[in-house]
């Protein structure tokens, strides 16, 4: 790493109480475990510093050395380095976090959690040792893991048809109401786990779709995720620019606000938009092959590359 990435990097964490280095943006994270961190943070602290690691590949690399960390994201507080995703994960369960931050831990309720006649056997037969319970992960994002594992610093023991299910605090808030149960697929039986509180998901619209709702009156708010320089190249008329700045004035729009998000084929946009169900917002679409299925569908005078 060179001198002035080293400044940079030292600069930005002596400047800055809570800093971020993660792939994306707090609005627009561009990894799972970046947008993680983020859900977490963003529960406790009104504002910290996030530095995109994929805007500069110096900082990518040279963050890696400044903290001896080999993956990104990568969480300072006071200037001391925290750790990276499983860490703020674990620190934010034991409630050790919200002392770091200096912010006042808010009380989590114990969840219920329901059990199926047929689940509650097939949990029972893989208990092989007496320190061994059933653990219910709930992500962010509200994927569902179930493994089997020891108790960890922080837990809640919840009592659901006589087996003892942990579930960490992160998980807990996002819980409450869960069942699980088995179901017969193709490959065999599979645990099915229903939760009450999972957001809506984010909506696949196709390009001939999209046109017909802008060609409407209560046309969506269309934006565009790619780069400036993508911009120059191809554009949907009436698209508008996506950045951290209209992420932090969208916030303020009222949830029901429908929201249309797309890039070059899809992905970019999908998690731009996964973002926004995650702040509360309910009409939120992606346009499915992006602005290239808008050339081939809509329309051919908009260049593709």
């Amino acid at each position: 790493m060179d001198q002035t990435t080293r400044d940079k990097i030292r600069s930005t964490i002596e400047n800055n109480p809570v800093v971020l280095f993660m792939k994306g943006t707090r609005h627009m994270p561009q990894c799972g475990f970046s947008a993680q961190v983020v859900q977490i943070l963003d529960g406790l602290v009104p504002k910290y510093e996030t530095i995109n690691v994929l805007a500069d590949p110096a900082i990518r690399d040279g963050i890696k050395e400044f903290s001896s960390w080999p993956t990104i994201p990568q969480l300072y507080i006071a200037g001391e380095f925290v750790g990276g995703c499983d860490i703020v994960k674990e620190l934010y369960a034991s409630g050790e976090l919200e002392q770091k931050l200096g912010a006042k831990a808010q009380p989590v309720a114990p969840p219920k959690i329901t059990i199926g006649d047929t689940a509650k056997k097939a949990f029972s037969e893989s208990l092989q040792d007496e320190g061994e319970f059933v653990r219910l992960e709930v992500s962010p994002r509200f994927e569902h893991g179930l493994s089997i594992g020891p108790k960890q610093p922080g837990d809640f023991e919840i009592q659901a048809s006589g087996l003892t299910i942990l579930i960490d605090r992160s998980s807990a808030s996002r819980a409450d109401g869960v069942a699980i149960d088995m179901i017969k697929t193709p490959q065999g039986p599979a645990f099915k786990v229903t939760n009450p509180n999972e957001p809506p998901r984010v909506r696949p619209i196709s390009a001939t779709e999209l046109k017909a709702r802008l060609d409407s009156a209560d046309k969506p708010r269309l934006f565009d995720v790619r780069t400036p320089e993508e911009r120059e190249m191809a554009q949907i008329e009436g698209s508008e620019p996506f950045d951290p700045k209209v992420a932090e004035r969208l916030l303020a729009l009222d949830r029901d606000t429908p929201l249309v998000f797309h890039c070059h084929h899809g992905p970019r946009s999908q998690r731009a938009a996964e973002h926004f169900v995650s702040q509360g917002f309910r009409n939120v679409y992606n346009l499915t092959g992006g602005i290239d299925a808008w050339s081939l569908d809509v329309d051919p005078d908009v260049p593709r590359y």
